[in-house]
């Protein structure tokens, strides 16, 4: 039995919720997929903040109408289309795909849609490889806390060169004279 006009609508309202409160979608070809493996992928996809949705390309193209940030989703809608729509560990969503992929082997990554710019399976892939949110939060704090003792051990430094320097300036000065006596009784 067919989905009812108004099944559709509700789909394409909730699909393009969806698409609101996410960052980056990507299509995979999910043919061949048993309903067991589909729900294993977003059992895995659920924790990283991604959604796995199944919709006809047909209701995509009605849901990004309009829409010009997804709108580029529309050059991979062939065949048999599940949209992956991720909010926030893009990384963590994508490997988690790759590694249902390479567990089941029977689905392709077409591309994807991130701020408004197509992206090829490479660059999908590429992004895997980006520091994480708390990667980055992590790192930021570490140049804080280290920015206080690298000026510490500058302001201690600059008193110790000051003496060393002062210190050295008698002993110069006695050998600049006896230099030029030398010069002079020679």
């Amino acid at each position: 039995m067919g989905r009812t006009l108004a099944d559709k609508k509700e789909l394409v309202t909730e699909i393009q919720e969806l698409l609101d409160d996410a960052q980056l979608a990507f299509v995979i070809d999910y043919k061949g997929l048993t309903v067991a493996e589909i729900s294993n992928l977003r059992n895995r996809l659920r924790p990283k903040g991604a959604v796995c949705k199944i919709a006809k390309n047909t209701l995509m193209r009605i849901a990004v109408e309009g829409n010009d940030n997804w709108q580029p989703i529309t050059e991979f809608l062939k065949d048999s289309s599940a949209f992956v729509l991720v909010k926030e560990d893009f990384g963590g969503a994508i490997k988690e795909y790759q590694a249902f992929q390479k567990d089941t082997k029977k689905t392709t990554l077409r591309g994807g849609v991130m701020e408004g710019q197509a992206l090829s399976e490479d660059q999908i892939k590429a992004i895997t490889e980006l520091p994480t949110k708390e990667e980055l939060m992590a790192r930021l704090a570490g140049a804080i806390k280290a920015m206080p003792t690298r000026v510490a051990v500058g302001i201690n430094a600059v008193p110790t060169q000051l003496a060393v320097g002062v210190k050295e300036v008698p002993a110069s000065l006695a050998r600049a004279i006896q230099a030029v006596s030398e010069k002079d009784a020679a």
